[in-house]
C-alpha cells in the first residue's frame, strides 16, 4: 500500500506526461510482479466493488475523530471528496494517538485488494438471517484508518468506496510497461486487450520478450478517430482520402480463430452471447479479425442507438427479440487475415483484402462491408454529408488511405489518419431545474446539472381561457398555466469561469435540498446540444437525447422563454418525416 499511495500522490502531483512515466516506470519496477498486475488494473480504469456503504464510512469517521455528524457533514460539504474528508479528519486523530505505523503499510496491495477489502465487504453484508454487528465493521475499518498514513489512508478510502481514478492514461500506463520490457507500447497494447486478468503470471508474460501463443479470442486495440476541428480542405487532396457513413451504433471487433467467433465491444467487454445470429454468419468467414459496428437493421433503414439498447444485456436473447430487431455487422477494417496481422498495411491495401474477403461468402445481410460515399470533391462530399441524418447517420468517418491501423487517438507526421466530420447537433433551449456536486478536481462545486423544458397543463390553461366564474380560482398568467418536466442531464461544455458563475447561482437559488442534489429557482437558461432523440416510456419528458451537453449560457433569454415539449415533439416528428 505504501508505494501504490506513493504512486498515487507522484501522478496526482503533476501534469507532465515524462514525470508520469517516470513515477510508472519506477513503481513497477520496484514492487513484486502480484501487486505491478493489480496496478495496471487498477490504472486501466478498473476498480473494486464498493465493500463499505458511504453513509457508513461517513457515521464511522465521524465518530473516530469524535466529531458530532452535522461538523462532519460540514466538513464534508467544503472538502467536497469523501475520501479525502475522512483522511483529514482521521489524521487529526491519529497525529494525537502517535501510533506506530508500520504492519498495515507493509502489506502488499495485492493483500489489499484479496483479503483487506474482501473481508470489510463481508463484515458490511447480510447474509440471511446472520448479520455481523457493525461495531465489528467499525473497529476492522478505523483500525486500518489508523495504521495508515494520509496519503495512504486517501487511497484506502477511494477502494473501498469503489471511487478509485488516477491522473494517468491507459496510454502512459502502456507506455511505461513498454519501458520496463524494452518492448513498443503498442505490443503491451495489444497483449492488455480483451479480459486481462490482474495476476502474477499475466503480468509476467505481459512483459515478457515473447509473450508466447495469444489467446485466440484476444482483439487488437481500437483505432480512434479526432474530430475534424477545421474545414475538410485543410486536410489535403479529397482523393488522398476515404468517406464513408458514420453510424450510431456498437463499435466492435468480430474475432474469428480455430473455428472460434468472438465480438468484442470497444470497452473491451465480450458480447457475442448477446448477437448469436452475427456468430452464425461469421462461420462462413475464414480467420480474420474485422473491425466494425453492430447496428440494428430494419428492412428500409438503419435503426437508432435506442433500438441497439434493447439487445444488450440479454445473454439469450428471446426469438421475439431477434425477429424484432435484427442486428447486422458492418464492417470497416480488416486487422487479421489467416493469422497475418495486416495493421501496419496502408488502409487502400487492406480494404481490397476486406471487400474480396467479406464479398466473397455466401450472399447475407448479417456481414456488409461499409459504403465509401462517392464525392469527388470537398464541395460534393459536403453535400453528401447534409443527407446524414436522413439516414440515420452522425455524419462521415474521413480515413487517409496511404495510413496505417493504429492505436488510440494517435497523431501521424501527416496530422490525424481518422478524422469524424459530424453533422451539427440538434439544439435546445431548457431552463436549470436541479444540480449536484461534481467528481475529483470539481467535488466542491456544482457542476451535474438537470435540465427541463416547459410543459402545458391543459386543464389550468383552459381554465385561464374561459370566462370566470365566481367562486373559480384562476391562474393569473400564462406562466402558471404550465410547468418544467425534466429532459436531460449534462455536465461538460462550460469554462471555469462559468462554472463558478453557475456554482454561485445556485448556493443563492437553492429551494430544496435532496440529499446531495439541490433544486433551484427556475431562472437560468442554456442551450443544449445532443446527437439524437427518440421517444421514450421511461423519461417523464417522454423523449430521451443521446450525448446531452452544453452549448453556452443563455443570459439573452428569460425562463419563460426556453423551449417547451411542444417543440420538443416538433423537433422529433421533423427529424421522423427527415
Amino acid at each position: 500500500m505504501k508505494h501504490f499511495a506513493e504512486l498515487y500522490a507522484q501522478l496526482d502531483a503533476t501534469t507532465k506526461t515524462s514525470e508520469k512515466v517516470i513515477a510508472l516506470v519506477r513503481y513497477f519496477q520496484s514492487v513484486p510482479a502480484a501487486d505491478a498486475a493489480l496496478a495496471v488494473h487498477l490504472l486501466n480504469g478498473n476498480r473494486p466493488k464498493r465493500a463499505v456503504a458511504t453513509t457508513k464510512l461517513g457515521a464511522f469517521a465521524a465518530r473516530a475523530a469524535g466529531l458530532a455528524p452535522w461538523l462532519f457533514a460540514e466538513s464534508y460539504d467544503v472538502v467536497g471528496d469523501l475520501a479525502e474528508t475522512i483522511a483529514l479528519v482521521v489524521q487529526g486523530v491519529r497525529d494525537e494517538r502517535s501510533p506506530v505505523l508500520g504492519e498495515a503499510q507493509t502489506q502488499p496491495l495485492c493483500h489489499w485488494i484479496d483479503v483487506t477489502i474482501p473481508e470489510l465487504a463481508r463484515l458490511g453484508a447480510q447474509n440471511n438471517e446472520i448479520y455481523v454487528p457493525e461495531d465489528a465493521l467499525y473497529t476492522a475499518v478505523s483500525s486500518h484508518w489508523l495504521s495508515l498514513s494520509y496519503i495512504e489512508c486517501l487511497v484506502f478510502n477511494k477502494l473501498i468506496t469503489g471511487g478509485f481514478r488516477a491522473g494517468v492514461s491507459e496510454g502512459l500506463v502502456q507506455r511505461a510497461l513498454g519501458q520496463v520490457a524494452g518492448l513498443d507500447g503498442k505490443i503491451i497494447a495489444t497483449r492488455l486487450a480483451g479480459k486481462w486478468l490482474p495476476t502474477a503470471e499475466n503480468y509476467q508474460r505481459l512483459i515478457a520478450p515473447d509473450a508466447g501463443e495469444k489467446d485466440i479470442s484476444q482483439p487488437y486495440p481500437f483505432f480512434l478517430a479526432h474530430p475534424i476541428g477545421k474545414e475538410p480542405e485543410t486536410l489535403g487532396a479529397r482523393h488522398e482520402w476515404q468517406a464513408e457513413w458514420k453510424w450510431d451504433g456498437i463499435r466492435c471487433q468480430l474475432v474469428k480463430r480455430d473455428g472460434q467467433v468472438f465480438l468484442w465491444s470497444r470497452g473491451e467487454e465480450l458480447i457475442s452471447a448477446q448477437f448469436p445470429e452475427l456468430l452464425v454468419a461469421a462461420a462462413a468467414l475464414p480467420d480474420v479479425v474485422l473491425d466494425g459496428e453492430i447496428l440494428v437493421q430494419f428492412e428500409t433503414s438503419i435503426g437508432t442507438f435506442a433500438d441497439l439498447q434493447k439487445r444488450l444485456g440479454r445473454k439469450a436473447p428471446a426469438k421475439k427479440i431477434l425477429t424484432d430487431l435484427p442486428c447486422m455487422f458492418m464492417a470497416y477494417d480488416l486487422l487479421e487475415l489467416a493469422r497475418q496481422d495486416l495493421r501496419e498495411q496502408p488502409l487502400r491495401v487492406c480494404r481490397a483484402a476486406l471487400l474480396s474477403t467479406v464479398n466473397g461468402m455466401p450472399a447475407t445481410r448479417l456481414l456488409q462491408v461499409s459504403e465509401i460515399v462517392p464525392a469527388p470533391s470537398w464541395a460534393s462530399l459536403r453535400v453528401a454529408r447534409a443527407e446524414s441524418r436522413a439516414r440515420g447517420a452522425e455524419g462521415l468517418m474521413l480515413k487517409r488511405l496511404d495510413a496505417v491501423y493504429g492505436q488510440g487517438r494517435t497523431v501521424g507526421a501527416k496530422g490525424a489518419a481518422w478524422v469524424k466530420w459530424k453533422i451539427e447537433p440538434l439544439t435546445l433551449d431548457c431552463v436549470l431545474m436541479c444540480a449536484q456536486r461534481g467528481h475529483g478536481k470539481r467535488a466542491n462545486l456544482y457542476t451535474d446539472y438537470t435540465f427541463g423544458v416547459w410543459q402545458r397543463l391543459a386543464a389550468v390553461e383552459n381554465a385561464l381561457n374561459a370566462a370566470p366564474h365566481v367562486g373559480v380560482d384562476t391562474p393569473k398568467s400564462v406562466e402558471e398555466a404550465r410547468k418544467l418536466v425534466t429532459f436531460a442531464k449534462a455536465y461538460s461544455g462550460l469554462s471555469d469561469v462559468e462554472i463558478a458563475e453557475v456554482d454561485a447561482f445556485i448556493r443563492k437559488n437553492t429551494l430544496e435540498k435532496f440529499g446531495p442534489v439541490r433544486t433551484v429557482t427556475p431562472k437560468l437558461v442554456f442551450e443544449l446540444a445532443f446527437e439524437g432523440i427518440q421517444r421514450s416510456n421511461r423519461h417523464k419528458s417522454g423523449v430521451a437525447v443521446r450525448f446531452p451537453r452544453i452549448l453556452r449560457l443563455r443570459h439573452d433569454k428569460k425562463a419563460e422563454e426556453a423551449d417547451s415539449l411542444d417543440s420538443v415533439m416538433a423537433l422529433l416528428a421533423s427529424i421522423s418525416r427527415g
